[in-house]
């Protein structure tokens, strides 16, 4: 296919201008990563016990209309059996609703910066061809995201003082899922960009090292979810060796492995040595194709465990637990950003490969 100057131009441009939006979205939805590990640590995440699409965007707007609130609060487990003989007052019950309303007003906001210029960009028939499902697809997980958080919600207002745990893993995984592929497909769209047609390619190896993060952050959730992090606040041992006893393998190891909190804290803070293995791995095999993206992945675990460190040293810290949370996001862009390097690289040599083969013929032709 040949191009004029201006559909030169437009070739380059639309593909850039669609991943720019799509990294700011990216952005804004690290972002929410932050808010949602505050709402989750300040136990805010039960506060508004309805979900109300349009009228629950604004706080409310008067003294009535907080105590109505409070009310509603008032009849669910977590406040009858915790927050209640706390003594928690209408101040406390503020703060923890300010959290609770910022992560969902900001999840509103994620749904707004996607889908209008998702509209207008399909309007203007400017998103390349084969991208089209792949931002339906986002667009769709962004929705499910919605309800997967009131899904989660719901666990908690009735006959628990908490969210399920496997609902809070749900909500953050699906989060990071949709945070990589944003990422992802705006490498693809800089490639187009570049000229280069083919997407990068997921490698056996890039899937494992997916496979392997995807159980460390599976674990991180859990630990989130059950409180698992206050189980232990030393390092490098647990409860004096680096196995601890008081852990009673004769059980049923999958139970144990899905809702005891001393195992999945052993397990998060153990398999944690695989993951940066790996990590360590990517960032050596993609060194030539980009020092900043190998910085990056070793910047970005390096941080991740002396966070980790930090946050069962001091006892789960706010602002430790907050920004290890944060960096684990980071972990996944950094890693999406290796595995789509390394794709690249197998997708030229194939594509090489490919022109290489069919010379062949032309050459015995001669």
């Amino acid at each position: 296919m040949t191009y004029g100057i201006d559909d030169n131009i437009r070739h380059i441009k639309q593909p850039i201008a669609i991943s720019n939006w799509l990294h700011f979205v990216a952005f804004l939805v690290f972002i929410m990563v932050v808010v949602g590990g505050i709402t989750r640590l300040t136990e805010s995440g039960l506060s508004i016990t309805e979900w109300k699409l349009i009228t629950g965007a604004l706080l409310p707007l008067s003294e009535a209309a907080w105590l109505s609130e409070f009310e509603k609060y008032k009849q669910i487990p977590e406040y009858i059996q915790i927050n209640g003989p706390a003594g928690m007052t209408l101040v406390d019950f503020k703060f923890i609703y300010f959290w609770e309303w910022i992560h969902r007003l900001w999840g509103r906001l994620i749904g707004l910066a996607f889908a209008l210029p998702f509209a207008w960009f399909a309007f203007k028939r400017a998103i390349p061809q084969g991208y089209g499902l792949r931002l339906t697809i986002l667009l769709v997980l962004g929705g499910m995201q919605g309800v997967i958080g009131w899904w989660m919600v719901t666990s908690g207002l009735t006959q628990r003082t908490d969210v399920s745990h496997f609902r809070l893993a749900t909500h953050l995984l699906t989060a990071l899922l949709i945070l990589g592929a944003l990422f992802w497909t705006a490498l693809d769209l800089r490639q187009l960009a570049s000229g280069q047609s083919r997407k990068s390619k997921l490698t056996i190896f890039g899937l494992l090292v997916f496979v392997i993060l995807f159980v460390q952050l599976l674990f991180g959730a859990y630990t989130a979810g059950l409180n698992a992090g206050y189980v232990s606040n030393t390092w490098p041992l647990m409860y004096g060796s680096l196995i601890p006893s008081v852990i009673d393998w004769s059980g049923n190891l999958w139970t144990q492995l899905n809702n005891d909190p001393i195992v999945i804290h052993f397990i998060h803070r153990s398999w944690a040595w695989v993951t940066v293995t790996f990590l360590i791995v990517l960032a050596w095999r993609i060194r030539v194709q980009s020092a900043k993206a190998s910085i990056a992945i070793h910047s970005a675990y390096i941080a991740q465990m002396l966070l980790g460190i930090a946050t069962v040293l001091t006892g789960v810290n706010i602002y430790f637990a907050v920004l290890h949370q944060a960096v684990g996001a980071l972990v996944v862009i950094s890693t999406t950003w290796g595995v789509h390097l390394l794709g690249r690289y197998t997708a030229d040599v194939c594509r090489a490969g490919g022109e290489q083969a069919a010379r062949v013929p032309v050459a015995l032709a001669e």
